[in-house]
């Protein structure tokens, strides 16, 4: 099944954030987004010049975009979302450069199970910019350029 970039976006924003309010799945599309722009380290090879397909499904990275989760079928998937009209807005406005300010250049987010946000996120390469709803979100280090 081939999705649009909206549609893809529109999916991914409402499996991963969609009990997180607007701020919080706009910061989720913020976050995706960022991504797709990076412009060094990891996720600028991956996007390969912008390719938000490429940062969907990078293996590891959003257990929305995967069928099979530890050997079980995960129902929670993109592929059975049905996006209103909120999380298509939502796509549409990151896609056009919008961005949650508070978040800065963040590349990575996670819901804690414990309630405080680790300061580094993952292995020292994003540091907490802020937590939004049950998001903890962390913006590139110096150590991010290297991956």
């Amino acid at each position: 099944m081939a999705f649009t970039d909206v549609e893809l976006l529109a999916r991914l924003i409402q499996c991963e954030a969609g009990g997180e309010g607007t701020l919080g799945m706009e910061a989720v599309a913020s976050v995706i987004m960022n991504r797709v722009n990076a412009t060094e380290g990891e996720y600028a090879r991956i996007s390969n010049g912008g390719s938000l397909y490429n940062i969907v499904f990078q293996p590891d990275q959003f257990a929305c975009a995967e069928t099979i989760s530890d050997g079980l079928y995960n129902s929670q998937n993109i592929y059975n979302m049905e996006p209103e009209p909120i999380h298509y807005q939502i796509a549409e406005w990151a896609i056009a450069g919008n961005r949650v300010t508070d978040l800065g250049e963040a590349l990575w987010f996670y819901a804690p199970y414990d309630n405080p946000c680790q300061e580094f996120f993952p292995n020292e390469n994003g540091q907490l910019v802020v937590r939004i709803n049950g998001h903890c979100f962390y913006n590139p280090t110096e150590a991010y350029k290297y991956t």
